[in-house]
């Protein structure tokens, strides 16, 4: 299982999906596991782990209800944990701010669990578990 990854947030979807594909197939030896340019999710791996994701910017916003377009909405880390309450309760400790609470998120899979939160800069970091 991926442990950390990037996750490109585009409004450009097609053009992003071309753009990563080309790159991470062509040169960086990864390939697509999920995901089209018709979008609004892909992934790409080398050797079984993450190397990168991407994801409609607008979705992510309709489904988290987060307003995007700070300075720190254009990539995301994601971090898959055990226990998402825990995680999210870490980082807040740690000078992290809770930006979406824990939550079940069906929609992304049957088990799929998140929360989100902002780093001391303002960047996007996602916890997840399924």
């Amino acid at each position: 299982m991926d442990a950390l990854y990037p996750r490109v947030l585009t409004s450009r979807f097609a053009e992003s999906f071309r753009f990563y594909d080309g790159l991470l197939t062509g040169v960086a030896g990864a390939r697509l596991i999920k995901g089209d340019q018709d979008g609004p999710y892909a992934n790409w791996d080398r050797g079984g782990e993450a190397v990168l994701a991407l994801l409609d910017r607008s979705m992510l916003e309709r489904v988290t209800g987060i307003g995007l377009g700070g300075p720190g909405d254009t990539t995301m880390l994601v971090l898959t944990v055990d226990d998402v309450e825990r995680a999210v309760a870490a980082g807040a400790a740690c000078g992290g701010r809770v930006v979406v609470p824990p939550g079940d998120r069906p929609e992304w899979g049957p088990t799929c669990r998140t929360a989100h939160l902002r780093d001391p800069d303002g960047n996007l970091v996602e916890l997840q578990s399924y």
